[in-house]
């Protein structure tokens, strides 16, 4: 059992690069029935569609269902292999997974479905939008999210500061608008946080044109917070373009450093070629990329050499 656990721990929640083909034709498979699944959800609020075709809807979703929970509950019951008895055991990695993020999102894009056998009364109509949560699933097998959320992170600071700014120009021009168009648009500017939502537009760049300013200071109110939302998104967008670089960078120095280390002894060993190619395809490296730094470490390891 141990032995077992142990496999299909490997399988579901090991290293997909060093994977062994069994572990990769299933994880391709749960990657297909994601986006399956998700691809029915989108379609079947096309109310023509689903009626025509409610019995298949009905069917598919009671499939994926089964699908869906089988894998949660075997995840759940692997990750006991995660700890030994002397690190936490079993439920230290089941506890873990229960509470990470990927473990929530297993668990919300079954819930609906459980949900409206649970409470057969209530209108749990909305809840079915919880289905497209699998759609985050694919993150366990694309660095893409998380990659997102560390740029986000190493630049956390100047993140929230960019924020704090974006917060005071909302309230600020929100503000000044209300009192400058307030009294001659009072159906759509009827207060503050009205004023918000014609602010948040403007400073996105966005401008829906629904709320427009009328008078002379309620225009020039217009164009100061466009001007200052050109110039938030930019930071933000700065910021984590800024971040993304700095994380390719860091990248290839990890590549570049492993691949020098491979060519110190001249000879490139299976087992290296192997560790290099699952780098590659982890860091998203081209040939090109690599074949210029492998060039360098050959000539790096020449340079000693002379030396």
């Amino acid at each position: 059992m141990l032995v077992l656990r142990q496999r299909i721990h490997d399988i579901l929640d090991g290293d997909p690069l060093s994977a062994p083909p069994l572990a990769r034709a299933i994880n391709t498979f749960i990657l297909v029935a994601i986006v399956l699944s998700v691809s029915v959800v989108i379609i079947e609020s096309y109310q023509p569609i689903y009626e025509a075709q409610k019995q298949f809807f009905e069917v598919f979703e009671v499939i994926s269902i089964g699908f869906f929970s089988l894998e949660f509950l075997l995840r759940l019951w692997a990750r006991g292999a995660a700890y030994s008895d002397n690190t936490g055991g079993k439920w230290r990695g089941r506890r873990e997974y229960l509470t990470s993020f990927h473990g929530i999102v297993d668990i919300l894009a079954i819930a609906p479905f459980y949900l409206h056998f649970l409470m057969p009364g209530a209108d749990l109509r909305i809840l079915r939008l919880l289905r497209l949560l699998r759609l985050l699933k694919i993150s366990r097998y694309n660095a893409a999210l998380e990659d997102l959320v560390r740029a986000v992170m190493a630049e956390r600071r100047s993140f929230v500061a960019t924020l704090y700014i974006l917060s005071i120009a909302l309230t600020l021009t929100s503000a000044l608008m209300y009192y400058a168009e307030g009294a001659v648009q009072p159906d759509k500017l009827a207060s503050i946080p009205h004023a918000m939502y014609w602010s948040l537009i403007t400073l996105t760049t966005v401008g829906y044109g629904d709320i427009s300013p009328i008078t002379p200071l309620g225009k020039l109110i217009s164009a100061i917070t466009a001007l200052l939302g050109v110039s938030t998104v930019a930071m933000l967008t700065g910021i984590i373009a800024s971040s993304f670089a700095s994380q390719v960078a860091r990248r290839r120095g990890i590549f570049e450093k492993q691949l020098r280390k491979a060519y110190e002894d001249g000879v490139l060993s299976e087992e290296e070629d192997l560790v290099l190619s699952q780098l590659q395809d982890r860091f998203d490296l081209s040939e090109d990329e690599v074949d210029s730094m492998r060039r360098r470490a050959i000539r790096a390891r020449s340079s000693s050499k002379t030396q």
